[in-house]
C-alpha cells in the first residue's frame, strides 16, 4: 500500500509578538507570534528546507518524482518544482509539477502524487508545501498569517504512515482570493466564508470519508484538519463531528499564524513526532472544496531517524522587535536606493551552465590526491563560476570527481561586517568557511546575531535568495548558525 515514508518541515528562524501590530496599528490585541519569512527567504527556500528535512538519510537517486504546492509562488510563469530539484541535487528524469491556486493545494498534491505512485509512473514522489501570504497592514489577517513549509516523500516501501482511504469535494464557493494583480489577501465576511465554506465543506469531506471508510469518530487516534484565522471555528468543526477534543491536533495559530497551503501538512508532522505504530489518524485540508484521508501508522515510524520537524523549529526562534523591520523584509515600504553603482545584469546563460555548481553547491575532490576545492561564482552571476582544472594541492591536471557541499557543516575561519553595503539586515555580514572534511569558500550570512560572531563558530549552509534583477530570482547558499543541535 502507497503511503509516507518520511516527513520534514520548516519554520523560519524568526517570530514577532503581534503586540507590535497592536502597537502599530492599535485595533485588536491578538495573543500570540506570527512566524515572519526572512528577507531572503520565499517559498522555494522554505520548501527546500523542508525537503532537506525529509530526506535526511534517503536515497536521492531514488526519487523520480517531485510536486511543488503553495499560493504564493515567487514565479508567475517559472517551474518551481524544478528548482527545487536542481537545489536537492535529484536525477533530472523525474517528473515535476506545480500545484498552485488553492488552500488545499498541500494535500491536493499529495493525491495527485498518490494516483501517480498507484498508477506505475513513479516508486518516490516528493511533495513540498510552503507558503508566505500576506495580510493588508493595520488588519486582522496581517497578525495571524504565518510563514512555513512542510515536505512528504511518498512511495510503497519502507511506508511509515499507509494511507488507506481518501475523499475529495469540489466547490466554486471561495471565500479567501487574490487576483493575478493582488499582494495582499482579500476575503468575504467571515460568517459567510466560515458556514458556507470551511465549516460546511470540510465536515462533508470528512463525514463522506468516515462513511467511505466505515469508521466512526472514535475510530481515531488523532485528528488533523487546518484552521482558518478565527480559529474557534476549527473547535466548532470537531464538536460537529462528534471528535474528541483531546485528540484534536494543535493548529499553532498562537505558536506561528495561519500558514495557508502548508498548515495542514506542518500540523500533520507535529502529529507524526508524537504518534506510536498502529495508531489511526485522520487527516484534511479546507480550500474550494476539501480533501480527506485516512492514515494508519507502521512499526518503521519508530525507526524513522530524527527530523528537526516541527517540534525543534518551534523551540530555534529569534524575536524581531520592531513593525519597521518586517515592513521592511516584506517590501512593504520603498527604501532609499544604495549610493553605489548597479549591479551588471544576471546572466541566464551563466545560471544554465553553472546550474550544479550554484543550486546545487558542488565543488570537486582531486582523484590523485583527494583534496576537496570550491569556487565561488561571480558576485552577480554574471560570469559564473570559474572551473577547477588543476589541483591547489598535487598540480595535478583535469582529474577531478564532483563533491557536493550543501550538507556539509563548516567552521567560519574569518568574517567582516559591513555597515556601509546595502542590506535589508544590516550589517552585510561575510563569512570565510572552512567545510568539515575540507574546502574553503565565501559566503553571505544570515540568522545570525551579528553581536554573537566570532572565529571558530560552527554554520551550516542555508538554501536562500540573493536578490532579484529583471524579475529573475538569484538563489545560492548562505551560512547561518546551527540552527537545531541534532540527535
Amino acid at each position: 500500500m502507497a503511503g509516507i515514508i518520511s516527513y520534514g518541515a520548516y519554520i523560519p528562524l524568526h517570530r514577532m509578538d503581534r503586540a507590535e501590530f497592536y502597537r502599530a496599528w492599535g485595533g485588536f490585541a491578538i495573543p500570540g507570534e506570527t512566524a515572519v519569512a526572512s528577507y531572503d527567504e520565499d517559498t522555494i527556500t522554505m520548501a527546500m528546507e523542508a525537503s532537506s528535512d525529509c530526506l535526511k538519510g534517503m536515497d536521492r537517486e531514488s526519487i523520480d518524482a517531485v510536486f511543488f504546492a503553495t499560493t504564493t509562488s515567487p514565479y508567475k510563469e517559472r517551474l518551481g518544482a524544478s528548482i527545487l530539484a536542481a537545489a536537492l541535487d535529484l536525477p533530472p528524469a523525474i517528473r515535476t509539477m506545480d500545484v498552485t491556486g488553492t488552500l488545499r493545494a498541500g494535500t491536493t498534491a499529495i493525491a495527485a502524487a498518490l494516483d501517480t505512485i498507484n498508477a506505475g509512473s513513479a516508486k518516490r514522489a516528493l511533495v513540498a508545501i510552503a507558503d508566505c501570504r500576506l495580510g493588508a497592514p493595520s488588519g486582522d489577517a496581517e497578525q495571524l498569517l504565518g510563514s512555513g513549509a512542510a515536505a512528504v516523500l511518498l512511495g510503497k516501501d519502507n511506508v511509515i504512515v499507509e494511507i488507506e482511504e481518501s475523499s475529495h469535494i469540489t466547490d466554486e464557493f471561495s471565500g479567501v482570493w487574490r487576483t493575478d494583480s493582488d499582494v495582499f489577501v482579500r476575503s468575504w465576511e467571515d460568517r459567510m466564508v466560515s458556514d458556507k465554506g470551511y465549516s460546511a465543506l470540510l465536515s462533508e469531506a470528512i463525514s463522506a470519508l468516515m462513511q467511505k471508510s466505515r469508521l466512526g469518530p472514535d475510530a481515531f487516534d488523532r485528528v488533523v484538519f487546518d484552521a482558518p484565522t478565527n480559529v474557534m471555528r476549527h473547535a466548532a468543526v470537531a464538536r460537529k463531528l462528534k471528535f474528541d477534543a483531546a485528540k484534536l491536533q494543535d493548529p499553532m495559530v498562537l505558536s506561528l499564524g495561519n500558514t495557508g497551503a502548508a498548515l495542514a501538512t506542518m500540523m500533520l508532522v507535529a502529529a507524526l513526532e508524537e504518534a506510536k505504530a498502529g495508531q489511526r489518524l485522520l487527516f484534511a485540508s479546507y480550500g474550494n472544496g476539501a480533501d480527506a484521508f485516512v492514515l494508519r501508522t507502521t512499526p518503521a515510524l519508530e525507526k524513522l531517524g530524527a527530523r528537526r520537524g516541527i517540534k525543534k523549529h518551534l523551540e530555534s526562534k529569534r524575536m524581531l522587535t520592531n513593525y519597521e523591520t518586517y515592513l521592511r523584509w516584506r517590501g512593504i515600504i520603498p527604501l532609499e536606493a544604495a549610493r553605489r553603482p548597479e549591479q551588471s545584469p544576471t546572466s541566464l546563460s551563466s545560471l544554465w551552465r553553472n546550474r550544479r555548481e550554484i543550486l546545487a553547491l558542488y565543488g570537486a575532490r582531486c582523484l590523485n590526491c583527494g583534496t576537496i576545492q570550491y569556487v565561488n561564482p561571480s558576485a552577480n552571476f554574471t560570469t559564473g563560476v570559474t572551473p577547477i582544472r588543476i589541483c591547489a594541492a598535487c598540480q595535478s591536471k583535469d582529474r577531478f570527481e564532483p563533491y557536493r557541499f550543501a550538507d556539509k557543516k563548516a567552521t567560519v575561519f574569518t568574517f567582516t561586517q559591513d555597515n556601509l553595503a546595502a542590506s535589508m539586515d544590516p550589517p552585510a555580514t561575510v563569512t570565510v568557511v572552512d567545510f568539515d572534511g575540507g574546502g574553503r569558500g565565501v559566503f553571505d550570512m544570515t540568522d545570525r546575531d551579528p553581536a554573537k560572531l566570532e572565529v571558530g563558530m560552527r554554520v551550516e549552509m542555508t538554501f536562500r535568495r540573493l536578490y532579484s534583477d529583471r524579475g529573475i530570482h538569484n538563489y545560492y547558499w548562505k551560512t547561518r548558525p546551527i540552527r537545531c543541535e541534532e540527535n
